[in-house]
């Protein structure tokens, strides 16, 4: 299976003091367990260890997981406005940010989604994460959709990699469906939903599945969220407003709003690219509205996709692009997806 050969890859090259590694793995591989044989070894060893990750939400997500499977170890997470501060444990989670706190700290560095903001955009973090490790150390970068710089790197034999190309669950990738729409944008602006988006709400063949709704700005989610809600309760979709809400990165209720969704107090969540990455869902369609917006680039468009089918009860998930014109962003996600499954030994 490729996740054990994967795990046993990243546990070898901390145990043999690489360099560094890059685990490319599909959306929903598994990756967090994939480093368990690695974390374990490195403890075993007395090697301090540090998941940096970009965004806070991931940081308090996997903090009960690390704990639980690491119970004999101390751990502490670090983001803003986080109750540890000090950062004196054996295994360190925090945001990429807290890096530049560190000096020469850390055999074990795991950087998780590399490809993602702010890491891949801000030199300053990449100094950091250079300076937080002691001299002999082992870096191991985390991606599903690396950057131009890593495939390079690859390319020229420069930087050792593992590949994970299928799911955990074994199920391939689902693959997006591009809807154009004539005067998207316009239409979006007069709060009117594309008559596609219609059509598809009605027959969806699997009604129970939540529904994840992305668009490109904030100002477009405030915008969209009362037709939404008015249209999915005019069509019985929901029976009340609580069932349907808006999240953006400047949300004081982003935590509760994503846990209610979880707990499927709420039936569709409308957000911003937040929620494109470091979350999982069981059972969800995802929709992108104005998917030609340059914020939708190919690594967000393959991350939104990855959303569905994530659970083996619900492997499967409908992903539509609603869009007024297609953009080579769409286009090369979409063959990278299909490229994957491929890899993944699906026709």
């Amino acid at each position: 299976m490729a996740q054990q050969k994967a795990a046993d890859r990243i546990a070898s090259a901390v145990e043999n003091k690489e360099k560094e590694l890059l685990s490319w793995a599909v959306c929903g591989a598994g990756k967090t367990e994939m480093l368990f044989p690695a974390i374990s070894i490195a403890l075993k060893l007395g090697k301090r260890i540090c998941l940096a990750t970009p965004r806070a939400d991931v940081v308090r997500e996997l903090r009960p997981r690390i704990q639980q499977a690491f119970a004999n170890a101390t751990v502490q997470a670090l983001y803003g406005g986080s109750k540890d501060k000090e950062g004196t444990a054996q295994l360190i989670l925090a945001t990429t940010h807290q890096l530049l706190r560190f000096k020469q700290a850390f055999d074990v560095l795991i950087i998780d989604e590399i490809d993602a903001f702010p890491f891949h955009a801000d030199p300053s973090l990449s100094f950091a994460a250079e300076r937080a490790i002691k001299l002999e150390s082992t870096t191991i970068y985390l991606t599903a959709t690396p950057r131009k710089q890593q495939l390079k790197r690859i390319r020229n034999n420069l930087l050792p990699h593992i590949f994970v190309p299928r799911r955990f669950h074994g199920y391939p990738l689902p693959v997006p469906q591009m809807k154009q729409v004539s005067q998207h944008k316009s239409q979006l602006k007069k709060k009117k939903l594309p008559p596609s988006f219609l059509k598809w709400l009605l027959n969806r063949k699997h009604p129970e599945r939540q529904i994840l709704v992305f668009v490109p700005t904030v100002s477009l989610a405030d915008h969209l969220s009362v037709p939404l809600t008015d249209l999915l309760i005019r069509y019985d979709i929901i029976t009340t407003k609580q069932q349907a809400s808006t999240v953006h990165a400047s949300d004081g209720d982003r935590e509760e709003k994503v846990q209610s969704f979880r707990d499927r107090d709420l039936f569709m969540l409308l957000t911003t690219t937040i929620l494109e990455r470091g979350v999982t869902f069981p059972s969800v369609d995802v929709i992108i509205l104005d998917a030609g917006h340059h914020v939708f680039d190919q690594a967000a468009i393959v991350q939104i996709a990855g959303r569905a089918g994530r659970s083996p009860d619900d492997p499967f998930g409908d992903v539509l692009l609603f869009h007024d014109g297609k953009t080579d962003a769409m286009v090369e996600a979409v063959e990278s997806i299909r490229k994957m499954n491929r890899r993944g030994g699906f026709a």
